[in-house]
């Protein structure tokens, strides 16, 4: 696996067209923990946010089939979204750990990441990243975001 799947560059104009997927995955050979990496979307919006990631994590879980998140971190979306021609469930349940999203492939294979608030600077969200998709990262997604001084308490709307 990669372990920098895209470089971010945060002080780039939004651009709704074309914007760069702030997603960095952690090595291969790099300790197993309760994370694989880190993403930082431009929005709550499922809809809009996680076809590029079911898109960018299929070479590693396969075609994702599913996709589990906190409900409190996101908008509302229907149930269901095609990407690249297949069909993804999504799953928003409130035992989900907060700022994580887990997609499953066709094989059960799994990939969990932390999920940086859009609204979050630039600077402290590319330290999350960094932090998150780090080769001996171990920590949890409220303690690495805690440890960057990232606010947990419920989000307020930040959509873009």
């Amino acid at each position: 696996m990669i372990s920098d799947l895209l470089t971010t560059d945060a002080d780039a104009p939004l651009q709704r067209t074309r914007r760069e997927l702030r997603l960095k995955i952690k090595p291969s050979t790099a300790a197993r923990g309760t994370l694989d990496g880190g993403w930082w979307p431009w929005s709550t919006d499922p809809a809009a946010e996680f076809p590029a990631l079911v898109a960018a994590l299929s070479s590693w879980v396969g075609p994702a089939r599913h996709i589990g998140y906190h409900p409190d971190d996101w908008d509302p979306a229907e149930n269901k979204l095609t990407v690249e021609g297949w069909t993804v469930h999504l799953a928003a349940q409130r035992t989900m750990q907060p700022n994580t999203v887990v997609l499953a492939g066709p094989n059960l294979k799994q990939v969990r990441v932390l999920v940086v608030p859009p609204a979050t600077p630039g600077g402290v969200a590319r330290a999350v990243l960094r932090s998150a998709s780090g080769s001996d990262t171990t920590a949890t997604a409220e303690d690495i975001l805690a440890s960057n001084g990232v606010s947990l308490g419920k989000r307020t709307d930040m959509r873009t």
